[in-house]
């Protein structure tokens, strides 16, 4: 038997989860070392998982499958595909960086009548949302998948709302109280889209007989299977929604910026650059796969609401007072771009939906990050409360400057190749929709460049006049991910190559080709 790489790969950051909690009270830089070092042999496996990938080889490899829950027709079935190993090694890539980051976010406060902030706890959910997003990733049964995708909201939940900003920490009811509410928001509407999609599994389970992905794509493919057009309709709405919930998309945003608000800077990182990942890489691998006829039906309505998505979460980001929530709201924007890829149904809109995830997780933790360290220094979340920054902090400001001109696709940086090829792809079939999210290019401009100007330039105001810049163990955390923006912002071939195969596979589930040019004749 060959050794279970991809098993091997969620099992380790699992099992130091649960190490990382049993570390005694009193050790707690014991704790943050273990998980760091999980970390670390996590993203060694996930590399040696990239390497003995063959983007030319069969659609899912380093396949394993062992019978499970044998009466319901459950199985233990891994593999990854190009996609679904890009994304394996953008979570294993960044959950180290936040650790790091968030190497003193829970600490034990030192007021006495203040609450105890378990530190070996906020590691431990930390490698355990790592465990479960890369399992969901690897996951060919359905059923699989379902439980992990479901599993992840209750770390999550204790993340959000247990461990809040150092700028709120312990400091009132009211703070606390925030934190709670985004917590529940975050798990209610997460669990409603889980709940329907469950409803849609079992359905599936009803017509296939099976939860086997291969196997129910092979039998739509070669007619075996006949699903109703209805039947298949409702199936695919019921998985669509839950990951639109995820993901997320217009109108079923409204727990990201409450989330990512009231969550430390990397717990934010860790919501919008690794879970919410999870909804657009189901899309791909679960909607298309298994309801290509239904993904085709919904395709129009999918994307207008993605380019609402796009718009709206760029114009609130636009009057965001808040930093944290003005990132938030970006993400909805970036999302949109994503979705709307994804649905263009062109070779290039997906390859371009898959290679914004990945560059969008890297500048978002870069920006998100770096915004981390800022508000920890002067205790506040507002814009109105900084200025001058640079003149004190350039090094702070420099990164932060590369994070916001990567979030707004500046050519030259990783987010520009991936939202040019999306909006091409969509150009090329739906040039009305494509035409539209151009302006949130516009609007990504104002509120990024509108960001750092009120609060790195101008006078230096006194609150921010001795602020410290990046100390080493920060600057160890954004520099990789600045080389990563500007290395995949020139050459994205390591990732394009990668992910093109599974593209094609997937427009090959949907029956389409791309569209053809149309070309004038020369008279």
């Amino acid at each position: 038997m060959s050794f279970p790489l991809l098993t091997a790969t969620a099992a380790l950051p699992a099992i130091g989860a649960i190490a990382t909690a049993a570390v005694p009270a009193a050790r707690r830089t014991a704790a943050k070392w273990l998980a760091l070092l999980v970390s670390l042999a996590t993203l060694a496996l996930a590399i040696i998982v990239l390497v003995r990938f063959d983007p030319d080889g069969a659609r899912y490899q380093l396949t394993e499958s062992h019978a499970w829950i044998a009466d319901f027709g459950v199985r233990y079935e891994l593999g990854v595909d190009g996609i679904g190993v890009a994304l394996l090694a953008l979570t294993a890539l960044l959950i180290p960086f936040i650790i790091l980051a968030g190497w003193h976010d829970a600490d034990p406060l030192e007021t006495g009548s203040r609450r105890w902030r378990p530190t070996q706890g906020f590691f431990a959910l930390i490698l355990a949302v790592e465990a479960m997003v890369i399992i969901s990733f690897e996951a060919t049964d359905v059923f699989l998948f379902y439980i992990f995708f479901e599993a992840m909201l209750i770390p999550m939940y204790f993340l959000i709302g247990g461990f809040g900003d150092r700028a709120h920490a312990g400091s009132d009811e009211k703070a606390a109280a925030q934190r709670s509410y985004a917590a529940v928001k975050f798990l209610l509407y997460n669990l409603v889209g889980g709940l329907i999609m469950l409803a849609a599994v079992i359905g599936l389970y009803v017509v296939a007989g099976n939860f086997s992905l291969q196997a129910i794509a092979e039998a739509r493919a070669n007619g075996s299977l006949d699903m109703a057009t209805n039947t298949e309709r409702w199936l695919f709405l019921g998985f669509f929604f839950a990951f639109a919930v995820k993901a997320p998309l217009w109108p079923l945003h409204t727990w990201l910026p409450n989330a990512m608000g009231e969550a430390t800077a990397p717990v934010a990182v860790l919501i919008t650059a690794v879970v919410d990942k999870v909804g657009t890489f189901a899309m791909l691998r679960f909607c298309l796969q298994l309801f290509p006829e239904a993904s085709k039906w919904a395709t129009p309505a999918i994307l207008v609401l993605a380019v609402i998505s796009i718009i709206y979460g760029a114009l609130l980001a636009v009057g965001q007072r808040d930093i944290k929530r003005l990132v938030a709201y970006a993400s909805i924007s970036h999302f949109g771009f994503i979705i709307m890829g994804i649905f263009a149904m062109t070779s290039q809109g997906q390859s371009g939906a898959t290679l914004y995830m990945v560059n969008h997780g890297i500048s978002t933790a870069a920006l998100m990050l770096v915004a981390g360290f800022l508000i920890s220094r002067r205790g506040s979340r507002l814009i109105a409360d900084y200025g001058g920054v640079q003149k004190v902090a350039p090094v702070l400001a420099g990164t932060f400057l590369i994070g916001g001109l990567a979030t707004l696709s500046l050519p030259g940086l990783a987010p520009f190749v991936s939202e040019f090829l999306v909006l091409v792809g969509t150009f090329a079939r739906y040039p009305v929709i494509g035409i539209i999210a151009t302006f949130g290019i516009v609007l990504a401009a104002l509120y990024t460049l509108v960001l750092y100007q009120r609060t790195m330039t101008g006078p230096v105001k006194p609150e921010v006049s001795a602020m410290p810049d990046l100390r080493a163990r920060e600057l160890l955390v954004v520099a990789p991910l600045v080389v990563l923006l500007i290395f995949l912002g020139v050459y994205p071939k390591p990732v394009t190559d990668i992910v093109n195969p599974a593209v094609k596979s997937t427009m090959s589930d949907v029956h389409k080709k791309d569209p053809k040019p149309e070309v004038e004749a020369a008279k």
